[in-house]
């Protein structure tokens, strides 16, 4: 079964499920559970495991920083994105299923195996956010971009639902059996939803095919080395897209300080705070009910006004959680501050999607995106989390390190503002390939 044999809507579909089931080790395995799990009972509650989790996520976004923009030409050139998403897609789910083994004191174990699922799992976005423009018309981008991120919300939920009766005795040494069971869960989940996608996308002619009588095909050591040299001279020749290159130095500061909020939000509810883990698990829970309203609502809402527009509009909305979050002192205030996160984490990072897909040549859409999803996405997250897990660990103070945050949005959103986005697309330059 493939594009050709399956409805748009079931291509769709099949591609809103995927997030469906990623979003289960986002949650999971990033934003809530894993990370108390690493600080608290791998590193035993010590200073230090901050600093060692925010090393952690910096390290694995880093390496997919640096391979993505090969793998997403390589998947260009050679017509198999959907072989590279399925690699990476096993890699986080196995690393997953082995987490489930570790425990009190296997640092560098732990870390190991969560920078390998964290890199199966961000480097897999490269090649299903590049699905985006052939699945739909440029005027529902927005729409099902943001149904995407709503249908990841939807499986965060879902997921947290799942694993409550095992989480709910706390992220405490003498629940550790049930903790290691929800991840291996979050393993199962993720590899069951996302096998749709498998099975209902199928790849398109790559750019190696693309001659008429096929004679110019290339061996696959080859094509490789080509894939290198397309990035090298993307590189050089990025300024030819002076809006596109804009809006890839906005996107890296302010998803910088959206990660990081990711990345330590539930470490900076429980330790700032004081949030028991039953707290917590309602406090995500409630967070993905608005940031479903959220991703579906500014899905239109981009599509209406545009996304640049749309990301101005939800940076500001960052500006005010950020304020919020180092000005509560009560459960009650974080709350607020919380479903107001969730309002504008899926929009911004929707309306972020479609602006790439607007900007970006469809002939060489998976290596483009290597670039947005890769060396701007993922290394700006190199950044954000080590500044706060050393500012906090140095200054002994979590909202000094949140604190830090509001200069990365205000960047983005400055050099987001000077970017053109209809100039761009209607007038930016082919670059020219190598052949």
């Amino acid at each position: 079964m493939g594009m050709n044999d399956t409805s748009p809507k079931a291509r769709i579909f099949s591609w809103l499920l995927f997030d469906f089931a990623n979003t289960s080790f986002s949650v999971m395995m990033v934003t809530f559970a894993f990370p108390l799990y690493f600080k608290n009972i791998i590193c035993q509650g010590e200073p230090r495991g901050d600093a060692l989790w925010g090393m952690s996520v910096s390290v694995s976004m880093l390496l997919v920083a640096l391979i993505s923009p090969v793998l997403g030409a390589q998947a260009d050139y050679s017509g198999r994105r959907k072989r590279f998403l399925f690699a990476f897609t096993l890699i986080s789910v196995l690393s997953t299923a082995l987490l489930s083994f570790s425990g009190p004191g296997m640092v560098l174990v732990a870390a190991a195996l969560f920078i390998l699922a964290n890199i199966g799992f961000e480097g897999g976005l490269v090649f299903y956010d590049a699905w985006l423009p052939e699945i739909t018309s440029p005027r529902s981008i927005g729409r099902v971009s943001g149904y995407g991120f709503a249908m990841g919300y939807l499986g965060a939920f879902a997921i947290l639902l799942i694993n409550l009766p095992l989480l709910s005795k706390g992220i405490v040494p003498a629940n550790i059996p049930n903790l290691k069971l929800s991840f291996l869960i979050v393993a199962l989940f993720f590899a069951l939803f996302s096998a749709p996608l498998f099975l209902m996308l199928r790849d398109t002619k790559g750019l190696s095919d693309s001659s008429s009588n096929g004679a110019q095909r290339r061996e696959r050591g080859s094509s490789f080395v080509h894939s290198i040299k397309e990035v090298g001279y993307t590189i050089r020749h990025i300024m030819s897209y002076p809006d596109l290159a804009r809006f890839l130095l906005a996107y890296f500061f302010y998803n910088d300080a959206i990660l990081t909020v990711i990345a330590f939000s539930s470490i900076y509810a429980q330790n700032t705070l004081g949030f028991t883990t039953g707290e917590l698990i309602t406090f995500f829970m409630t967070v993905q009910t608005t940031a479903i309203l959220g991703s579906v609502v500014f899905g239109f809402v981009t599509d209406k006004i545009g996304p640049k527009r749309t990301i101005v509009l939800t940076l500001f909305i960052w500006f005010a959680v950020i304020l919020l979050a180092i000005l509560s002192a009560t459960k009650q205030t974080f709350y607020i501050t919380g479903l107001v996160a969730g309002m504008s984490m899926g929009s911004s990072q929707a309306a972020s999607r479609s602006l790439m897909a607007r900007l970006t040549p469809k002939e060489h859409v998976t290596e483009f995106f290597g670039f947005y999803d890769g060396s701007f996405g993922k290394a700006s997250a190199v950044i954000g989390p080590l500044v706060f897990g050393i500012v906090s660990a140095q200054a002994g103070s979590q909202k000094i390190a949140l604190a830090s945050l509001l200069v990365f949005f205000g960047l983005g959103l400055l050099i987001l503002i000077g970017v053109r986005t209809r100039a761009t697309a209607e007038a930016a330059p082919e670059v020219s390939r190598i052949e």
